[in-house]
């Protein structure tokens, strides 16, 4: 079975790191991160996700750019706001946009 590959985007590289960490402990789960709008552009091009979680911290334009990216290039992605609060809330924040929420 392949793994659901997950882009996250975030400027704080200690949180950054700290998501990834969190979501890869996750046997089924795969996350790469983006530290920047350019990163994240750049991934969405080369690999196949299977959701976009905006960190803490994206401004509103990058997150409107990738928004858009997303709708318009790769509309079968789903993007969602991760708002921070523990492995918890991370763990339920993907499987809520997985399902479809």
């Amino acid at each position: 079975m392949s793994k659901i590959n997950i882009l996250v985007i975030a400027d704080h590289p200690e949180i950054l790191e700290t998501i990834i960490r969190l979501i890869n402990q996750n046997e089924e789960w795969n996350g790469i991160g983006a530290g920047s709008l350019e990163e994240a552009v750049a991934s969405l091009e080369l690999n196949k996700f299977d959701l976009v979680l905006l960190g803490v911290g994206v401004d509103a334009q990058t997150e409107e750019r990738i928004l858009n990216l997303c709708n318009v290039k790769h509309p079968a992605i789903p993007c969602h706001r991760h708002y921070g609060g523990g492995s918890g809330l991370l763990y339920s924040e993907i499987r809520y946009a997985l399902a479809g929420g």
